[in-house]
């Protein structure tokens, strides 16, 4: 990398940390601000944040290293998450902003009860770490790959600027960077993608140079019956995951969590084909990688076609961006050690004292991710990671839960049976059945991580039915959620309030990006390849963070 590149990623570092400090007041004012953003977010900022916190996460290494060496497996395994998103934005994602709880525990707590609550609680946390870890080291891999740093070394200094942003900020500096990251993405893909294939000599010679089978939609061991598992999965870990859900919740309306999920799924359906690419093409350009080296075809496809400095403005969006599902995870583990374990020990504790431990919380969590991503080379690099750490526990932990919406039959005993149940049984398969000589595929790990719970819960969904039983926590519930929909709706100055904190959101997250958009003009106006390319994209966002300034809601 050039010296020009390290400075255009310092710079806009800096863009992306002032933007996320920015909300210190604004996230600071009491739980539901820091936690919920006060229900105030509207719903294409959060539409845009969700994606970006699923995307992000393993997209650019995960998904990137599936393309280089599978091709179009990767774009049918990421069509499965736009699917999920259209589901759960028709039935789920309203359903949790119905429930007007700040946190799934919350809901857990008002409607199985403190000691189910208390139980979820620690699974969630004990299982985040290791999600949040594998968020953490595709940020990190990227980064060495790009600039010949150590790999441990990225994951501790990227780590730290994680943490700071969000102990600092709460969720709104979570959804307004996210937005920012989505800008400067999309932008940098158009850029990216035409120099790639200029690399090879044109489309053409991608499809001639490609290996035989690179556009089939099953291969190895991604076969149909894996697809179909990992979709499901992915509907309950996008309805269910106690991150995501922040996006529904923090919204005014049933019909904004709607958009919510619905913006995702669209997403969800463009977007892979434009990021797939460039590992994919890579494939063409340079055959050779193997083993855990395609984990950074992405970003060696860029440092090949991209001038001098717009390489460090696409890492620069590519780090935050993939942070941003670190970021989430974090405040909203912070959230549930503060609001459903720290306050149940102290009940009186005061607004500050709970925001001050929400922070130092966040820090902790930080720290602990920090350890685990340190360990995912001893563990089989990032895609075994990723893979095996959702059909585990991704359905398992997230999906009896979300059952419980739209069901008033299950108990504390269906639920947690199936959770500890199936998640026992995945882990006897994954660590103790390979000792004695069986262990399962790729897709049967799948196949079993899924089916499994749903029928556990549609026995006992049956069962409830056939016997007439209706839980009485159920009614409880409800009498709580409609009290709180009272309070709500008779509550206007929440709304002013709501509207003044978005309208700010908009000017900083319009000022970053004239920031951002000046940093491009000037790397483009230097470049001397792709500026027919950099220079327009750089004007309209200009002229899109001027718009954003002076819009008001």
């Amino acid at each position: 990398m050039h010296l020009l590149d390290f400075i255009t990623i310092l710079i806009f570092a800096t863009i992306v940390l002032i933007t996320g400090i920015s909300f210190a007041k604004a996230g600071g004012k009491d739980m539901k601000s820091f936690f919920a953003a006060g229900g105030a977010v509207p719903w294409w900022i959060n539409g845009l944040s969700l994606f970006m916190g699923f995307f992000s996460a393993g997209t650019f290494v995960v998904w990137g290293s599936i393309a280089y060496t599978h091709g179009m497996v990767s774009l049918m395994i990421q069509w499965t998450m736009a699917i999920a998103g259209l589901i759960v934005g028709f039935y789920i994602a309203p359903k949790w902003q119905r429930t007007h709880t700040i946190t799934v525990a919350e809901y857990i707590t008002l409607r199985l009860g403190a000691k189910v609550q208390k139980i979820y609680t620690y699974l969630f946390l004990f299982i985040s770490l290791f999600t949040t870890g594998s968020f953490l080291y595709p940020v990190a891999k990227l980064v060495s790959v790009a600039t010949d740093f150590d790999l441990y070394l990225c994951i501790l200094l990227l780590g730290a600027v994680s943490i700071i942003y969000v102990a600092i900020g709460g969720l709104w500096a979570v959804v307004v960077t996210d937005v920012l990251q989505f800008i400067i993405l999309t932008a940098a893909v158009v850029i990216v993608v035409p120099l790639a294939f200029g690399k090879i000599g044109g489309v053409e010679a991608f499809f001639t140079g490609v290996p035989e089978g690179f556009f089939n939609l099953v291969s190895g061991e991604y076969t149909w019956p894996f697809i179909l598992s990992f979709g499901i999965y992915n509907l309950f870990f996008l309805g269910g995951n106690w991150a995501y859900v922040q996006r529904y919740t923090s919204v005014k309306s049933e019909r904004d969590a709607k958009k919510v999920g619905w913006l995702f799924g669209v997403l969800y359906i463009i977007s892979p084909i434009l990021w797939m690419l460039p590992p994919m093409i890579y494939r063409v350009y340079n055959p050779a990688l193997s083993g855990f080296a395609d984990e950074g075809a992405y970003l060696m496809m860029c440092k090949a076609a991209l001038p001098i400095g717009m390489l460090g403005m696409i890492l620069g969006g590519m780090i935050f961006a993939t942070a941003s599902s670190l970021n989430a995870t974090l405040n909203i583990s912070s959230g549930v050690f503060t609001n459903d374990i720290y306050k149940y020990l102290r009940p009186k504790s005061s607004n500050k004292e709970l925001i001050k431990v929400a922070r130092l919380s966040t820090i902790g969590f930080g720290i602990l991710a920090v350890v685990v991503a340190l360990l995912i080379p001893s563990m089989g690099g990032i895609v075994n990671v990723v893979i095996s750490l959702g059909a585990l526990t991704g359905v398992p932990l997230y999906f009896p839960v979300v059952w419980t919406l739209f069901s008033k039959r299950q108990t504390v005993k269906s639920v947690l049976l199936t959770t500890l149940i199936c998640l026992g049984v995945n882990a006897v398969f994954k660590f103790i059945t390979p000792l004695f000589g069986f262990s399962l595929d790729r897709t049967e790990e799948t196949v079993l991580g899924v089916t499994l719970p749903i029928v556990m819960m549609l026995f006992f969904e049956i069962y409830y039915k056939i016997t007439g039983y209706v839980n009485p926590k159920y009614a409880e519930f409800e009498a709580i959620r409609k009290e709180r929909e009272t309070e709500i709706e008779q509550a206007p100055e929440e709304e002013t309030r709501s509207n003044k904190t978005n309208n700010y959101s908009l000017r900083v997250m319009g000022r970053a990006i004239v920031a951002a958009s000046v940093l491009i003009l000037i790397i483009g106006g230097i470049s001397a390849t792709g500026k027919y390319i950099i220079l327009p994209l750089g004007i309209i966002l200009l002229g899109l963070g001027l718009k954003l300034m002076l819009k008001k809601i």
